[in-house]
């Protein structure tokens, strides 16, 4: 069972950078060293999925986490 766990928390956590790169592609360089445009622009389409995807992402992988915590052998 740990070891499952260990192989979700690795594969969740895989997926999880893949959506935090994809988020900050989108932002643009300038964007990454903290320059911005003055535009507030809404998340739509695309982008709001990804940012739903990294939300749900991030919780299970803490509630992963825990679980393991309780369950190490």
């Amino acid at each position: 069972m740990f070891n499952l766990l260990l192989i979700a928390q690795m594969v969740v956590s895989i997926a999880l950078i893949a959506l935090v790169i994809l988020q900050a592609r989108t932002e643009g360089v300038g964007g990454i060293f903290g320059q911005s445009d003055g535009v507030v622009r809404t998340r739509r389409g695309v982008e709001r999925t990804i940012f739903n995807l990294t939300v749900a992402f991030s919780v299970l992988f803490i509630l992963i986490s825990i679980l393991a915590v309780y369950i190490e052998p």
